[in-house]
């Protein structure tokens, strides 16, 4: 399926430009505190995309800078090399039969699942295997941009899965553990351990950003950052730091550059697509239910430990309602950043191989 042409945007006046940017700056903080209030995972990220696709169409000369973009996308590295910490790492390997099989048919079944919709013409070759593919929702948009599927399509479907999956989970743990599912404690905004640690995780997320574009590595502001920061963080060289402000910033960068490309055709395009898209993520959702009662019958684990580490997507979250109720958070962790590790060493390859092979390259 080929989407919609869209027209050349015109340039905005620079005094329209400046106007427009302070405003999508302040209805961006606005919609992304009424979010948090309201315990929205990704709150600041999905305010700022919201907000953005507003003004794509009153205010379509706006751009998110190349260098502002890639800088957010170091730091994004930066917080899923942070998040990959050793004992995370060293539990998988000692339990690694596990964490593959459960992996790779969560990994095939979304690919399966998105094969389907650009089978069926719903959305457009890798669009739609990267919008169901199990990692960082964040993670997934960055890479999709990067090796030529629609971002705009890839983060609706993406954060669309994190928001049922999340709410799920919240239901799952309020019903298991007798008590209303945890929610995110309020950042402190000004509130760093080390100006050494945040300097040094600025310069690898700058770093990683130079090389990428020198070395022409695709998702490199990202990638470079994130392998470079699990080796350096393995070997006891560097502790990486991102405080609340700097980490939204990323976030509100991230969300604007995706936001701000949408237009009405692209839009009415996605409202089409919403049954077919919802059907897909339920049945990954559902996917995961069954693996869960599986490692309940198999495993010996109980019910909610199960459910949160196979939850197809929405690891931050997750993460929040583990940390709070009476479960195996490590092995929920672990499962959920074993998703993640495939899906980055395995899903490029994989997802244009589906491209490549089995849909018509009219469609791709």
């Amino acid at each position: 399926m080929t989407l919609p042409s869209e027209p050349e945007r015109p340039a905005a006046p620079p005094g329209h430009t400046l106007r427009d940017s302070l405003a999508l700056v302040l209805c961006s903080m606005a919609l992304a505190a009424l979010l948090h209030a309201l315990h929205a995972p990704a709150s600041m990220l999905l305010g700022s995309m919201l907000v953005a696709m507003g003004f794509a169409l009153r205010a379509p000369g706006l751009r998110v800078p190349p260098p502002l973009f890639g800088v957010a996308q170091g730091l994004l590295g930066c917080l899923m090399a942070r998040s990959l910490q050793p004992a995370v790492l060293q539990r998988v390997a000692h339990d690694w039969p596990l964490f593959l099989g459960f992996t790779l048919l969560v990994l095939g079944a979304s690919a399966a699942l998105g094969y389907t919709l650009a089978r069926r013409h719903v959305l457009p070759g890798t669009t739609a295997v990267w919008g169901l593919a199990p990692g960082a929702a964040s993670a997934m948009v960055v890479m999709a941009d990067a090796y030529g599927a629609d971002a705009r399509l890839v983060a609706l479907m993406q954060y669309l899965r994190v928001v049922m999956v999340t709410l799920l989970a919240s239901l799952v743990s309020a019903l298991w553990a007798g008590h209303a599912a945890a929610v995110a404690a309020p950042a402190d905004w000004l509130a760093w351990s080390s100006p050494g640690h945040i300097a040094a995780t600025l310069l690898l997320a700058l770093g990683g950003m130079a090389v990428a574009r020198a070395l022409r590595i695709s998702a490199g502001a990202m990638l470079v950052p994130l392998v470079t920061g699990i080796a350096l963080q393995g070997l006891g060289w560097l502790t990486i730091e991102l405080p609340a402000p700097l980490l939204g910033l990323a976030y509100a960068v991230l969300g604007w550059s995706v936001g701000l490309r949408f237009t009405r055709p692209i839009l009415n395009h996605a409202w089409n697509a919403l049954p077919h898209v919802l059907s897909a993520i339920l049945s990954l959702i559902a996917l995961g239910l069954l693996l869960a009662c599986a490692l309940v019958v198999l495993g010996g684990f109980d019910p909610l430990t199960a459910y949160l580490a196979t939850s197809p997507g929405g690891a931050d979250s997750v993460a929040v309602i583990a940390a709070s109720a009476a479960v195996d958070a490590g092995f929920v962790m672990a499962m959920q950043l074993a998703r993640f590790i495939m899906v980055f060493l395995f899903g490029p390859r994989l997802f244009q191989w589906i491209a490549q092979r089995t849909i018509p390259p009219a469609h791709r």
